[in-house]
């Protein structure tokens, strides 16, 4: 049943961040209860290629939870969610600050009737300061964080990384947060909030930025696909029109690698014996390098590369993705049934030996639990259908 198997997770979001930290707590075994609007579904489900009215992405974010739906605008709507929350360890929530407030349902308000309640709160800034109450998706994290700025070229417009990194960052922060704050809570029986801010999760991320910027202001500029103060480590073009991305910073593997592409006199250069020479030659090596990839294809230099045990690889489309053997192998590549095609899902990350994750089933429909659950929070059957007349489930 997987390692968080007992604990319940009520899950109030839309999108990415919230629903994103939910589903990492689903496919660990935690019962994680999502509650849409009713007639409408969270957003994703809508987003990008549809499969039955639904997304193919909602299937994997989704995957392993229960959707109920209710109108957490209407009193009868609240009263749901905070006999939900009575029974539930974990709240995941990535409204804007004060939204829950407003609804009754934030988390002083459903800590008196579950003092032990975790409560991940996802937001664009946080919960306090300044900017609290402005609107933050997770290209504004990313670019407020420091990603922005550092991605891309020096003579052209930042670049964003081709996901929403700056939300999944902040939903593994919130995951991290819940599982420290429930070992707080069997330590001392009390719950307490968690609080994320998309900015911070990115900054949190920018390595030695702030520690150089504060010795001697210097500032990190856009360096294209290279890794500044590191080398060489660089992405350099083959023959044939591929890439190649070489990661060869430590020193022996940099003699290692000199040696295979027939440098020896570079391999021996007491002044490229570590780091701190080789970054003072780094056009001159990015030259070497890129020279000699492009006299071979790419398939040839991973082979001389694989040789030499030089990190090195190709750059990775889905498609290469979906047939490698290793994804295969370590069972990256999840294939289920979505009526009569096949639907191919991540798979569980990270691997644990003794209770790992798994998908049990993939994104419900809306509203799929929504009688089994409030039959479990003690509503009748005509209660529910009251509830269903007047629209708040």
């Amino acid at each position: 049943m997987g390692p968080l198997s007992d604990l319940k997770v009520v899950e109030l979001g839309t999108l990415i961040a919230g629903p994103y930290c939910a589903r990492l707590m689903a496919e660990f075994g935690a019962e994680v209860t999502k509650v849409e609007t009713p007639g409408e579904g969270d957003p994703l489900r809508k987003w990008r290629k549809l499969h039955d009215g639904n997304s193919l992405w909602w299937y994997a974010q989704a995957r392993n939870k229960k959707s109920i739906a209710v109108n957490l605008k209407a009193p009868e709507g609240q009263e749901i969610v905070r006999r939900l929350v009575a029974q539930a360890d974990i709240v995941v929530e990535n409204f804007r600050p004060g939204t829950l407030e407003k609804w009754n349902l934030g988390y002083e308000q459903l800590a008196r009737d579950n003092p032990k309640l975790v409560m991940v709160r996802l937001s664009g800034f946080g919960q306090t300061g300044p900017y609290k109450d402005q609107p933050g998706f997770g290209a504004i994290g990313e670019s407020m964080g420091g990603m922005r700025y550092i991605t891309g070229y020096p003579d052209r417009a930042p670049v964003r990384v081709g996901i929403s990194i700056g939300d999944s960052l902040a939903a593994m922060f919130g995951v991290i947060g819940a599982l420290m704050a429930i070992h707080h809570r069997a330590k001392t029986g009390k719950g307490q909030v968690v609080d994320v801010a998309l900015y911070e999760a990115v900054f949190a991320m920018m390595e030695s930025m702030l520690p150089e910027y504060g010795y001697d202001a210097s500032v990190r500029e856009r360096t294209g696909a290279a890794l500044p103060g590191i080398v060489p480590s660089n992405t350099y073009p083959c023959k044939d029109g591929q890439y190649v991305v070489i990661g060869a910073n430590a020193d022996s593997i940099f003699k290692r690698m000199m040696k295979a592409i027939g440098r020896d006199d570079l391999a021996n250069d007491p002044a490229l014996a570590d780091n701190a020479g080789r970054t003072k030659q780094t056009a001159m090596l990015d030259r070497v390098i890129g020279e000699w990839t492009m006299s071979v294809t790419l398939d040839d230099a991973l082979a001389v590369l694989e040789r030499a045990e030089v990190p090195s690889g190709r750059i990775y489309s889905i498609a290469d993705i979906a047939k490698d053997l290793h994804f295969q192998a370590r069972g990256m590549i999840e294939r289920h049934k979505l009526g009569d095609r096949d639907l191919l899902l991540p798979g569980i990350v990270p691997k644990l030996g003794a209770t790992p994750g798994a998908t049990r089933w993939i994104g419900p429909k809306l509203g799929e639990h929504t009688h089994a659950v409030l039959g479990t929070l003690g509503y009748t059957a005509a209660e529910i259908e009251a509830l269903k007349q007047k629209g708040t489930i």
